[in-house]
């Protein structure tokens, strides 16, 4: 019988995480389930086991990231799959929001991530196998959000970085995929996850109203459900030629039609300026 693949999940003890270390280990794969505090996790699942290997991680320290995924390949023996899922929503304009809560941002949603690819690539390089999904958002595709810029940054980048390692890390059969979730039903746009800025400048009208609607009226009104995402995110991991882009969720592809009209609208509108650059 075909051994079951090891997954490495961070931001495993809510939302999407969570709900993807539950299927998975449902399937029977095994699953080390990184966090910042193990116990919530260990409620919600249960204690090490021959398949379930919680880890309490801070994902902004590269030591600490390496030594959970050492410890993930000492108690499996492999890591095939890897889920860049932990990052958190930070609201405020550019302007307003001061440089630590800017950087804080960054130092989870991207650094974070690099920190995991660069303790793992060389697991997946040496046995020539494997697949990285970096969790994006439908924002690091449109940043068209006031008051959302920064986050929308950091997705971007996740993007970004991801188009990047696909082509790096493909002559190793290793895969990368960039997924850009919309709007899912779980606790990412409460109180106690979403940050909101320090210093508002109550002059941003947009960017106040955006908030508003993003904190009482799309939480907990989300049309996707977490469950079934995770359940897509396990089907593309099955597939031989898994994509580099994924929309995942009801919405996102309105999101895509918005934005190449625009590109196209502008390249189109501007096409003379552009040439004339010709020498």
């Amino acid at each position: 019988m075909e051994t079951k693949k090891v997954w490495f999940v961070t931001g495993a003890s809510k939302g999407l995480g969570l709900a993807l270390v539950k299927k998975l280990l449902a399937k029977n794969y095994r699953v080390a389930a990184a966090t910042r505090n193990t116990q919530s996790l260990i409620s919600e699942i249960g204690e090490k086991s021959e398949t379930f290997l919680p880890l309490e991680l801070n994902l902004t320290d590269n030591e600490d990231v390496r030594k959970a995924v050492l410890k993930t390949v000492e108690h499996f023996g492999q890591i095939d799959i890897i889920v860049n899922n932990a990052g958190y929503g930070q609201i405020g304009t550019l302007e307003e929001l001061t440089d630590e809560e800017a950087r804080a941002n960054f130092d989870v949603n991207v650094f974070g991530t690099l920190n995991v690819i660069r303790n793992t690539v060389p697991y997946l390089r040496e046995q020539k196998s494997g697949h990285i999904f970096n969790i994006s958002s439908i924002g690091g595709y449109s940043g068209n959000f006031p008051g959302w810029g920064i986050y929308c940054a950091t997705k971007f980048a996740v993007a970004g970085l991801t188009e990047s390692l696909a082509e790096e890390i493909k002559e190793f059969g290793v895969h990368a995929t960039v997924v850009y979730p919309g709007y899912f039903r779980t606790d990412f746009l409460s109180k106690d996850s979403v940050k909101t800025p320090a210093n508002p400048i109550q002059a941003y009208e947009t960017a106040r109203n955006s908030e508003q609607a993003h904190l009482n009226e799309i939480n907990g009104n989300q049309p996707n459900d977490p469950e079934k995402g995770a359940e897509a995110l396990i089907a593309l991991s099955e597939v031989k030629n898994p994509p580099v882009h994924f929309l995942l969720g009801s919405g996102t592809s309105e999101f895509l039609d918005a934005k190449i009209k625009i590109i196209t609208d502008d390249a189109q509108q501007w096409e003379t300026l552009t040439v004339s650059t010709v020498i």
